[in-house]
């Protein structure tokens, strides 16, 4: 592994020849928190794309979006996508928005899985703290209300994920059992 993805955990190599697993959906429904769950649990290296960015730009991704807006964190994002493309086995949580972009998306897949953490705007609020967890696009007067609007906008994308896994009434742990599951292949 070399010195790019420094905010992963190196647990595997990043073998270009096993596809990478990606984690979508809202912001507050469990991506970096399953994500490395499930990076442990399949011996895989996990990157957080917002960690990565940061790290990369030294600034916080609220600095980001006011500086140079949602466009030029979405071209961070494609950037680092496109990096991607050289490596696989890794588990990916990207950003909520990062899904709407097709192109964007096509870069890594197929073969990459990918897996839609689905919980509602109301719940995912809750875990990001009842405000804007520091999330730009939610730094508005109603939170919840731009969540319930990022996730009309976005779910057409999410709902094309290879797989779709409820957050709602179940621990990270269970998720990442329930990704497992959806991940092995039939008996």
């Amino acid at each position: 592994m070399t010195d790019t993805f420094r905010t992963s955990k190196t647990v595997s190599s990043i073998d270009p020849g096993k596809p990478h697993i990606v984690l979508v959906g809202l912001p507050g429904a469990g991506k970096s928190t399953v994500g490395a769950l499930l990076g442990e649990r399949l011996n895989r290296t996990f990157l957080d794309f917002d960690l990565e960015i940061e790290r990369r730009q030294g600034l916080p991704i609220a600095q980001i979006f006011g500086e140079r807006g949602e466009a030029g964190f979405r071209q961070l994002e494609r950037e680092l996508t496109e990096e991607l493309t050289h490596f696989g086995n890794m588990v990916l949580a990207p950003g909520g928005g990062w899904v709407t972009d097709p192109g964007v998306v096509a870069l890594i897949r197929p073969p990459a899985v990918m897996i839609y953490l689905r919980a509602r705007p109301e719940t995912a609020l809750k875990r990001l703290g009842g405000a804007s967890g520091g999330r730009p696009l939610l730094n508005r007067p109603d939170p919840l209300g731009e969540l319930k609007s990022l996730f009309d906008a976005r779910k057409t994308a999410y709902l094309s994920a290879d797989h779709e896994i409820g957050t709602e009434t179940v621990t990270p742990q269970q998720v990442t059992d329930l990704i497992l599951a959806k991940l092995a292949p039939p008996a």
